[in-house]
């Protein structure tokens, strides 16, 4: 049962929102209000959400986190988590994001879905997934923190509930030159080798997303339906991460190689 007032949630997705606006962190939102569950924890990334459409913001998709076991160890936690990605979050392949977009970048690499047509409801499968989903690329997110990761005053971390809140830590969208059917290849063998700066970081493959990335996104289907709300044509996913994040730095360039399925590249001023 949500603990935060009506009034506290959204003091806390204004909080974000500044913060985003200004470059600057807000205080963990799990020492403002101790005793949040996650279902305040997603009110309050509703909040952050409802003051970024009332600014000019549009919505193009949704990001799944937490899908590897290492990051849900780290985090204490067993269930993926989500968040929305908004127009202004894409950046073209081999762009350079200006000085003091963000304010503690981190990269990622990831399988983006693209949907062909609407997908709602309990009961979807992997296969209806599959039938939805009109074409697959490779991506890379750039994950942000409007929140400290650790407390300044107590030293605390972050917790799960304070990522969710921080509409999961996304910031932005790097989608591949290439996309395929999401039949040309076995999805749970696609890989990528991401650098930064032509010094290999880190490696991985689809499997570490939930073993197949296509059930990361059936969790997030069955996710949405319990709000009465699903996917929609034209929609980009971001279905998880197979590596750890990367700290992104000025001038820093970040490239991930997926080998026939196509590369992804990113540059900081």
């Amino acid at each position: 049962m949500p603990m935060m007032t009506e009034d506290k949630v959204a003091g806390a997705g204004e909080a974000l929102f500044a913060a985003e606006r200004d470059r600057t962190q807000t205080r963990l939102m799990t020492a403002t209000h101790p005793g949040m569950d996650m279902d305040d924890a997603y009110a309050v990334q509703a909040a952050f959400v409802d003051r970024k459409l009332a600014a000019g913001g549009s919505i193009r998709g949704w990001k799944i986190g937490l899908t590897s076991k290492a990051m849900q160890n780290a985090l204490n936690i067993d269930i993926p988590d989500s968040g929305i990605l908004f127009e202004d979050m894409f950046f073209d392949h081999g762009s350079t994001v200006p000085a003091g977009r963000f304010i503690e970048p981190r990269i990622e690499a990831e399988i983006a879905f693209i949907m062909d047509r609407d997908l709602s409801g309990g009961d979807v499968t992997g296969a209806d997934v599959i039938a939805a989903t009109r074409a697959v690329a490779p991506a890379l997110e750039i994950l942000d923190t409007r929140i400290f990761r650790a407390d300044p005053d107590t030293g605390a971390q972050r917790t799960v509930l304070d990522t969710i809140s921080d509409n999961a830590a996304n910031a932005g969208v790097v989608l591949g030159d290439a996309s395929h059917d999401v039949g040309a290849f076995d999805l749970r063998w696609v890989g990528a080798i991401v650098s930064r700066n032509d010094e290999v970081e880190e490696t991985g493959l689809g499997a570490g997303v939930l073993n197949d990335p296509v059930e990361s996104m059936v969790w997030l289907v069955h996710r949405l339906a319990k709000y009465g709300a699903g996917l929609r044509a034209g929609d980009v996913v971001l279905s998880g991460s197979f590596i750890r994040p990367v700290e992104a730095r000025h001038g820093d360039s970040f490239s991930a190689d997926y080998g026939a399925f196509g590369s992804v590249r990113i540059d900081f001023e």
